[in-house]
């Protein structure tokens, strides 16, 4: 099989899905029902859900959490994500990405409903060259990043790590690629010896990660001199300046970094309309609401925190000495 070609399909049929179920709504999209079930059988007007929603998951990305509790929150919130989205076949879970003039990477039919979200991944992993690289990608939730940079950038082997071990078994299904596997762990303590990978990937997760700092040492173990980390997440202001000092502190030569909120602005612009059309599939009225109140779009609290500079997206690349 050439690179430029389709990942095969997966080894069990998959239900019959409309062409916008590859496309992800939010990752944070129904956090509430999930924190506090009751509230999933509770009486809401629409405009409530609404005004509700529309906040919720901005206020939900701002928070420090206690260590322990966020860590428990994602944990249990994951695996209800892959649960309710499995089998709507839904691969990516970041908010896209689109240059000025457009990207117009080259890519498969199957590929085309997902571009913005692999337009990301494209440009995260292509600050340096993995061609002939043995990968890790931490975080890797559904395998799409992981599959399209397997089939396009020709790496020798690659590894999707992700704590979510519903998320794994998906990805074990999903994608049969060769040289590409999954297993579950954390990133904080990642499960391989030292000096395992020539380069290891992280693309908007790491804000779920309770000690950045531990995760950055980690990243720096597996490495061989030489090797690569390629890295895009985000930051509301208030946790910029601890971020920041992360990233000076790390154990790895920063190569590369720039803002990218303009380029991820655009992605979101462009995805919207397919992110609707995901939520609209829902049955029930409520999850149907909240999942729309949800969805990171044009006027939505991050969209806006984008636009004002009071979040800030990311690109980074590090070398190990």
């Amino acid at each position: 099989m050439s690179r430029a070609e389709t990942e095969p399909p997966p080894t069990t049929k998959q239900p019959p899905r409309a062409g916008a179920t590859q496309i992800a709504e939010d990752p944070w999209g129904e956090l509430l029902p999930v924190i506090l079930p009751g509230m999933a059988g509770t009486r809401f007007r629409s405009e409530t859900a609404k005004q509700i929603g529309s906040s919720l998951l901005y206020r939900v990305y701002r928070v420090q959490f206690a260590r322990l509790i966020q860590k428990l929150v994602w944990k249990r919130w994951y695996p209800f994500l892959t649960r309710r989205l499995s089998a709507d076949d839904v691969l990516f879970f970041n908010v896209g990405y689109e240059e000025d003039p457009p990207m117009g990477l080259p890519l498969v039919a199957s590929d085309e409903p997902n571009r913005f979200y692999i337009q990301l991944y494209h440009r995260t992993a292509t600050q340096a060259d993995i061609n002939g690289a043995q990968v890790l990608e931490v975080s890797c939730g559904h395998g799409g990043g992981a599959s399209y940079l397997v089939r396009t950038l020709g790496p020798a082997s690659y590894t999707g790590l992700d704590w979510n071990p519903e998320g794994v078994a998906f990805c074990r299904e999903r994608h049969n690629l060769p040289g590409l596997d999954f297993v579950q762990g954390d990133a904080e303590n990642l499960p391989f010896v030292d000096q395992s990978f020539d380069a290891v990937i992280n693309v908007e997760a790491s804000h779920c990660y309770p000690r950045f700092a531990r995760f950055l040492a980690e990243v720096e173990r597996v490495l061989r001199p030489g090797g690569h980390f390629l890295y895009a997440d985000a930051r509301p202001r208030h946790l910029i300046a601890e971020w920041e000092l992360a990233i000076v502190d790390a154990p790895m030569q920063l190569r590369a970094s720039r803002i990218v909120n303009a380029e991820v602005l655009r992605g979101i612009e462009k995805n919207h309309h397919w992110s609707l059309n995901l939520s609209d599939q829902y049955q029930s009225a409520f999850v149907r609401r909240f999942a729309q109140a949800f969805t990171v779009g044009p006027g939505s609290a991050p969209y806006r925190e984008l636009q004002r500079g009071e979040l800030s997206f990311r690109m980074y690349w590090f070398t190990k000495n």
